[in-house]
C-alpha cells in the first residue's frame, strides 16, 4: 500500500483520496462494521443456492436462467467502482461510507420483497396459476434480482473503505478488519446455506405460503425476511454504534475543490495500458480459474436436483429434496473454506511458494469438477423407481455412496475455493509495486478478469448445455479443462513473489 499523502498534497484522484487516513479507532469499531459481511453474504448464499431452482419454479427456462445471472458481474463491474468513487468524495454530515451503507441496506429490502412476493403479484396481475411460464412473475423476479445485487455491491465497497477509514495509518489494523470481514463472510455463508438446506422454515412464517407461492416457494421467502432482518440489524448496529467524520475536500482560493478530478473508468483505462508482465500473466490465469468455476457455482444446486437425485422442476419433491442436499453440500464447503484459508501460508512454504499452491488447487479443482461426471454416471446407474398410486413412475433418493460422493466434490471444492478468495489479491498488491498503479487500482483490474468471464459464462452456458441435450455436465466439463489450463499457466508462467509475502484470507462478486 503506497504512504499516506500530506495533507498539503491535494489529491488527484479516488483512489489517492483513499490514501488520506482519518485518526485510527478502536478495534470493537472495525468487527461491528465488519459484521455486516455476514448479512449480505447471508443474501449472497441464498442467491447461490436457491434463486436458479426458484427462477425454473416461476418458468425461466434452464437455458436462459443462466442470462439473469448476468447482473452481479455486470453490478460487480459498474456499481462498486462508481459508488467508491463517489463515496470517496460524500460530504454528507453522516459521513462518506455510511449514506451508501444505509441506501444499499434498504435497497436489499425493496428488492427481497420483489422476488419474495413474485409469484403472488404476477397471478394477481394476470399470470395463469399453474401455468408453465408466468411471464408478469419473472419480470417481477428480474427486477428485484437486479436490484438485489446492486444493493449488495453498494454495501461492499463502502464496507470494505469504512473499514480502511477506522484503522487510520495502521497497516496490521487494515489487514486484521479484511481478515475479520473474511470471517463475517464465512458466518455469513455458513448461516445462509444452513438455511437453504432446511425445507420447513415456512412454517414459522405460515403467511409466506400462498395458492401462488407453494412449500418451496414459501421457504425461499421466509429465507429472504431472515436474511433482511439479519442485515438491517447488524447494518443498524454498526450505524448507530459507530461515528463518521464528515469528509471536507481541500478548496482553493475560490472555494472550489482542487486536484484533478479523474473518473474511475479513466484510470482503469490508465492502468490496464501501462500493466507488467507478471500481472498480465495473473489476470490470464485468474481469468480461466473463474471460468471454471462460475458454473459449478451457478448451477451446483440444480445439479444435485436433477443430474443426482433425478427430479424434475415443478414434478413430485425429489428435485427439491436434491436442491436442499446441494444447500448443504454449500454449507459444507463454506465450513472447509474457512478452515482452509487459515493454512494456505503455511502450506505454501511448505512446498515452495503460493504460486504452486494455486496452480496445484487448480487441478484440484480440474478433478473434483470432472468427478460431477462420475457421480451423475453413478447416480444414473444405481436409480431406482417407483409407482404411486395414479400410476405414474417417480425416480427414489440415491443409495447412500451416491449422497456421499457428491458431498465430497462439495467439501472438497473449498480449499481451492479458499485460495482463490486470497492468494490472487495478495499477487496483485505484489505485482502492483511494477506497475505503479497502486494496490487499490490493481484490485480493482484483478476484478475485470473476474467479472468477465462470468458475463462469458452467463451467455454461453445455457446454449452450450443445450446443444448436448441439457443438463449441467457440459458446463462443468468445460469448467475442468479451463481448471486444468489455469493450473499449468500458474505453474509454468507465473512469477514467484518473495517468500515472506504473507497472505491473508479474503472474498470478492
Amino acid at each position: 500500500m503506497e504512504a499516506p499523502m500530506k495533507n498539503d498534497k491535494p489529491p488527484s484522484s479516488s483512489f489517492d483520496l483513499q490514501h488520506q487516513y482519518p485518526s485510527e479507532r478502536p478495534i470493537w469499531q472495525i468487527v461491528m462494521v465488519a459484521s455486516i459481511a455476514a448479512g449480505v453474504q447471508f443474501g449472497w448464499a441464498l442467491q447461490l443456492s436457491l434463486l436458479t431452482p426458484y427462477v425454473q419454479l416461476i418458468g425461466v427456462p434452464h437455458v436462459w436462467s443462466s442470462f439473469i445471472w448476468l447482473c452481479g458481474p455486470i453490478s460487480g463491474m459498474v456499481v462498486q467502482p462508481v459508488v467508491g468513487y463517489y463515496s470517496d468524495r460524500c460530504t454528507s454530515r453522516f459521513g462518506r461510507r455510511r449514506p451508501f451503507i444505509a441506501a444499499g441496506a434498504f435497497l436489499v429490502g425493496i428488492a427481497v420483497f420483489f422476488i419474495g412476493y413474485a409469484a403472488d403479484i404476477g397471478v394477481s396481475t394476470g399470470d395463469v396459476m399453474g401455468a408453465a411460464s408466468k411471464p408478469r412473475a419473472i419480470a417481477i423476479f428480474v427486477v428485484g434480482f437486479w436490484i438485489l445485487d446492486v444493493a449488495n455491491n453498494t454495501l461492499q465497497g463502502p464496507c470494505r473503505a469504512f473499514i480502511a477509514d477506522l484503522s487510520g495509518s495502521n497497516y496490521s489494523k487494515i489487514r486484521t478488519g479484511n481478515a475479520v470481514y473474511s470471517f463475517f463472510m464465512g458466518v455469513g455463508n455458513v448461516l445462509g446455506y444452513a438455511a437453504g438446506s432446511y425445507p420447513h422454515l415456512y412454517k414459522f412464517a405460515p403467511f409466506t405460503k400462498t395458492a401462488a407461492c407453494v412449500d418451496y416457494c414459501a421457504n425461499l421467502k421466509t429465507c429472504f425476511f431472515i436474511s433482511i432482518a439479519l442485515l438491517s440489524s447488524v447494518t443498524i448496529l454498526a450505524l448507530v454504534l459507530v461515528s463518521e467524520d464528515p469528509f471536507v475536500p481541500e478548496q482553493d482560493e475560490d472555494g472550489k475543490p482542487t486536484g484533478k478530478q479523474l473518473l474511475f473508468f479513466a484510470e482503469m483505462f490508465r492502468a490496464l495500458k501501462g500493466l507488467s508482465r507478471p500481472m498480465w500473466i495473473l489476470l490470464l490465469v485468474t481469468c480461466l480459474n473463474w471460468i471454471a468455476w462460475f458454473p459449478f457455482l451457478l448451477y451446483d444446486t440444480d445439479w444435485m436436483g436433477k443430474e443426482v437425485y433425478g427430479g424434475k422442476v415443478g414434478e413430485g419433491n425429489m428435485y427439491n429434496r436434491g436442491v436442499r442436499a446441494g444447500a448443504l453440500g454449500l454449507m459444507l464447503n463454506s465450513v472447509v473454506s474457512g478452515l482452509a484459508s487459515l493454512g494456505i501460508e503455511h502450506v505454501s512454504r511448505a512446498i515452495g511458494g503460493v504460486k504452486r499452491v494455486w496452480g496445484g488447487v487448480n487441478f484440484l479443482l480440474a478433478v473434483s469438477l470432472g468427478m460431477t461426471v462420475l457421480v451423475t454416471k453413478l447416480a444414473e446407474s444405481t436409480r431406482q423407481y417407483t409407482t404411486l398410486a395414479d400410476g405414474t413412475t417417480t425416480p427414489l433418493a440415491p443409495n447412500e455412496a451416491v449422497k456421499a460422493g457428491a458431498l465430497s466434490i462439495f467439501a472438497v471444492l473449498g480449499v481451492p475455493l479458499a485460495v482463490t478468495f486470497s492468494v490472487p489479491c495478495a499477487l496483485a498488491s505484489i505485482f502492483s509495486n511494477d506497475s505503479g498503479a497502486g494496490q487499490g487500482l490493481s484490485l480493482g483490474v484483478l476484478n475485470l478478469a473476474i467479472v468477465i468471464p462470468q458475463m462469458v459464462v452467463s451467455v454461453l452456458s445455457g446454449p452450450w448445455d443445450a446443444l448436448f441435450g441439457g443438463g449441467n455436465l457440459p458446463a462443468f466439463v468445460v469448467g475442468a479443462v479451463a481448471a486444468a489450463i489455469s493450473g499449468i499457466f500458474a505453474f509454468c508462467m507465473l512469477p514467484s513473489p518473495a517468500a515472506d509475502v504473507k497472505i491473508s484470507g479474503g472474498g470478492m462478486h
